[in-house]
């Protein structure tokens, strides 16, 4: 049972990360605008994302717990280039690429750098969806955000509680996901109630 369970948790997950920011990438090139898109958010979920990526290279840990993150940060790259081009500040590309490429590289010239990364990436991740939600309260408006791609992001949260539990069983990861899963519920929440609100009015 437990084989199948693991099984079913890791292809679930992989498939929905293949189409994971599809839905917030189709909305901005639908309405060729990134309005309500945090693009402080996106970065912050980038680095998070990241060092997630790395951390679980450096140690080792199976491909099948972590080969969704290339396919996401594929994805959040892309979607960045959209949102800077549509906002007219695409010179930025360059300057970000800089930063996160310089950080992959620097993380594991030494252990403790990316154990205190790693451990910083839970708070990294956590202000990213902040950054998103206040974005919502301040603007009062879900305009271009997906509720879709948050809720699959809930979704791969959960699941990867389970997979974690069963393989690593790495605290690090189980509080960085289960911190995850609360505020991506937080988040589809905030976007449903804006645009019911919106549609009300």
């Amino acid at each position: 049972m437990a084989p199948t369970l693991l099984a079913l948790a890791h292809w679930s997950t992989w498939a929905v990360c293949a189409v994971i920011k599809l839905p917030q990438l189709a909305a901005v090139l639908a309405a060729r605008s990134a309005r309500g898109v945090s693009v402080g958010s996106l970065l912050l979920e980038l680095a998070g994302f990241l060092v997630f990526l790395r951390y679980q290279i450096y140690y080792g840990y199976p491909l099948q717990t972590y080969l969704e993150y290339p396919i996401i940060i594929t994805q959040d790259v892309i979607l960045l280039l959209f949102i800077l081009r549509f906002s007219g500040h695409m010179k930025r590309a360059l300057f970000y690429a800089v930063i996160l490429g310089g950080g992959w590289y620097m993380l594991t010239l030494r252990k403790w750098i990316i154990d205190l990364a790693m451990n910083l990436c839970t708070l990294i991740s956590a202000a990213s969806k902040l950054a998103q939600l206040r974005c919502l309260w301040q603007t009062k408006d879900s305009g271009q955000v997906s509720a879709l791609t948050w809720s699959m992001s809930a979704y791969t949260c959960a699941t990867r509680i389970v997979t974690t539990v069963m393989t690593t069983n790495d605290l690090a990861v189980l509080i960085r996901f289960v911190t995850m899963l609360i505020l991506n519920i937080w988040v589809t929440a905030t976007i449903l109630h804006y645009r019911k609100t919106k549609k009300t009015d």
